[in-house]
Protein backbone atom coordinates (compact mmCIF):
# COMPACT_ATOMS: atom_id res chain seq x y z
CA UNK A 1 0.00 0.00 0.00
CA UNK A 2 1.24 3.28 -1.30
CA UNK A 3 0.12 7.08 0.66
CA UNK A 4 -1.86 9.30 -1.93
CA UNK A 5 -3.61 12.63 -1.80
CA UNK A 6 -6.37 13.25 -3.84
CA UNK A 7 -9.13 16.61 -4.01
CA UNK A 8 -12.11 16.83 -5.56
CA UNK A 9 -12.88 19.15 -8.59
CA UNK A 10 -16.02 21.41 -7.38
CA UNK A 11 -17.97 23.46 -10.39
CA UNK A 12 -18.94 26.60 -8.88
CA UNK A 13 -21.43 28.37 -11.32
CA UNK A 14 -21.63 31.36 -9.25
CA UNK A 15 -18.61 32.06 -7.09
CA UNK A 16 -20.44 34.85 -4.97
CA UNK A 17 -22.90 32.12 -3.69
CA UNK A 18 -20.35 29.49 -2.94
CA UNK A 19 -22.74 26.85 -3.85
CA UNK A 20 -21.01 23.88 -5.63
CA UNK A 21 -21.35 20.75 -7.70
CA UNK A 22 -18.36 17.55 -7.72
CA UNK A 23 -17.48 17.02 -10.86
CA UNK A 24 -14.17 15.21 -10.85
CA UNK A 25 -11.61 14.24 -8.78
CA UNK A 26 -7.41 14.42 -8.91
CA UNK A 27 -5.24 12.09 -7.78
CA UNK A 28 -1.46 12.40 -6.83
CA UNK A 29 0.16 9.02 -5.69
CA UNK A 30 4.02 9.78 -5.32
CA UNK A 31 5.56 6.21 -5.09
CA UNK A 32 3.92 5.08 -8.12
CA UNK A 33 4.96 8.42 -10.08
CA UNK A 34 1.11 8.58 -10.69
CA UNK A 35 -0.63 12.21 -11.36
CA UNK A 36 -4.65 11.88 -12.96
CA UNK A 37 -7.46 13.54 -12.96
CA UNK A 38 -11.36 12.28 -13.72
CA UNK A 39 -14.07 14.56 -14.73
CA UNK A 40 -18.13 13.77 -15.28
CA UNK A 41 -20.43 16.42 -15.20
CA UNK A 42 -23.86 15.88 -14.89
CA UNK A 43 -25.33 18.97 -16.65
CA UNK A 44 -28.81 18.58 -15.10
CA UNK A 45 -27.38 18.91 -11.77
CA UNK A 46 -25.53 22.22 -12.78
CA UNK A 47 -28.65 23.83 -14.33
CA UNK A 48 -30.64 23.04 -11.22
CA UNK A 49 -27.77 24.97 -9.30
CA UNK A 50 -27.62 27.95 -11.82
CA UNK A 51 -30.06 27.71 -15.33
CA UNK A 52 -27.04 30.16 -16.70
CA UNK A 53 -24.15 28.53 -15.81
CA UNK A 54 -21.74 28.24 -18.66
CA UNK A 55 -21.97 24.76 -19.27
CA UNK A 56 -19.04 24.46 -22.13
CA UNK A 57 -16.66 26.97 -19.65
CA UNK A 58 -16.66 24.13 -16.43
CA UNK A 59 -16.25 21.65 -19.36
CA UNK A 60 -13.44 22.81 -20.59
CA UNK A 61 -11.48 24.13 -17.08
CA UNK A 62 -12.28 20.64 -16.00
CA UNK A 63 -10.73 19.18 -18.93
CA UNK A 64 -7.83 20.96 -18.68
CA UNK A 65 -6.96 19.61 -15.46
CA UNK A 66 -7.22 16.31 -17.10
CA UNK A 67 -5.01 17.45 -19.51
CA UNK A 68 -2.46 18.81 -17.13
CA UNK A 69 -1.88 15.33 -15.06
CA UNK A 70 -0.75 13.71 -18.17
CA UNK A 71 0.86 16.43 -20.22
CA UNK A 72 3.92 18.46 -20.08
CA UNK A 73 3.21 21.79 -20.92
CA UNK A 74 3.66 25.49 -19.82
CA UNK A 75 6.67 26.54 -18.08
CA UNK A 76 9.41 24.53 -16.69
CA UNK A 77 7.94 25.33 -12.83
CA UNK A 78 4.49 23.35 -13.93
CA UNK A 79 6.97 20.46 -15.12
CA UNK A 80 9.40 20.02 -11.98
CA UNK A 81 7.64 16.60 -11.07
CA UNK A 82 4.06 15.57 -10.40
CA UNK A 83 3.83 16.87 -6.74
CA UNK A 84 4.48 20.24 -7.98
CA UNK A 85 1.95 20.07 -10.33
CA UNK A 86 -0.55 18.29 -8.36
CA UNK A 87 0.09 20.99 -5.35
CA UNK A 88 -0.50 23.57 -8.82
CA UNK A 89 -3.61 21.96 -9.31
CA UNK A 90 -5.16 21.65 -6.07
CA UNK A 91 -4.33 25.74 -4.88
CA UNK A 92 -7.29 27.49 -4.04
CA UNK A 93 -8.76 29.65 -6.34
CA UNK A 94 -11.68 31.79 -7.05
CA UNK A 95 -12.96 30.27 -10.55
CA UNK A 96 -15.49 28.38 -12.04
CA UNK A 97 -13.23 24.87 -11.08
CA UNK A 98 -12.19 24.91 -7.75
CA UNK A 99 -10.65 22.25 -5.73
CA UNK A 100 -11.44 20.92 -2.55
CA UNK A 101 -8.84 20.52 0.50
CA UNK A 102 -6.29 17.73 -0.29
CA UNK A 103 -7.03 14.47 1.55
CA UNK A 104 -5.09 11.36 2.12
CA UNK A 105 -5.32 7.50 1.95
CA UNK A 106 -3.39 4.16 0.86
CA UNK A 107 -3.54 2.69 -2.19
CA UNK A 108 -2.26 -0.65 -4.01
CA UNK A 109 -3.69 0.92 -7.53
CA UNK A 110 -3.94 4.58 -7.91
CA UNK A 111 -6.07 3.80 -11.16
CA UNK A 112 -8.50 2.01 -9.30
CA UNK A 113 -8.55 3.89 -6.22
CA UNK A 114 -9.05 7.63 -8.26
CA UNK A 115 -12.48 5.28 -10.28
CA UNK A 116 -13.46 4.34 -6.70
CA UNK A 117 -13.37 8.13 -5.64
CA UNK A 118 -15.27 9.29 -8.83
CA UNK A 119 -18.10 6.82 -8.17
CA UNK A 120 -18.03 7.67 -4.49
CA UNK A 121 -18.04 11.90 -4.65
CA UNK A 122 -18.96 12.97 -7.75
CA UNK A 123 -21.60 10.26 -9.70
CA UNK A 124 -24.97 10.71 -8.19
CA UNK A 125 -26.22 8.42 -5.29
CA UNK A 126 -27.71 5.22 -6.90
CA UNK A 127 -31.77 5.21 -6.27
Amino acid sequence: MNPFQYAILRAVPRVERGEFINIGVVLHCQAEDYLAAAVSIDEQRLLALDPRVDLTGVRAAGDAVVRACSAVTGSARENTGLATRFGMLTAPRSSVLQPSPVHGGLTADPAATLTHLITRYVEPPAR
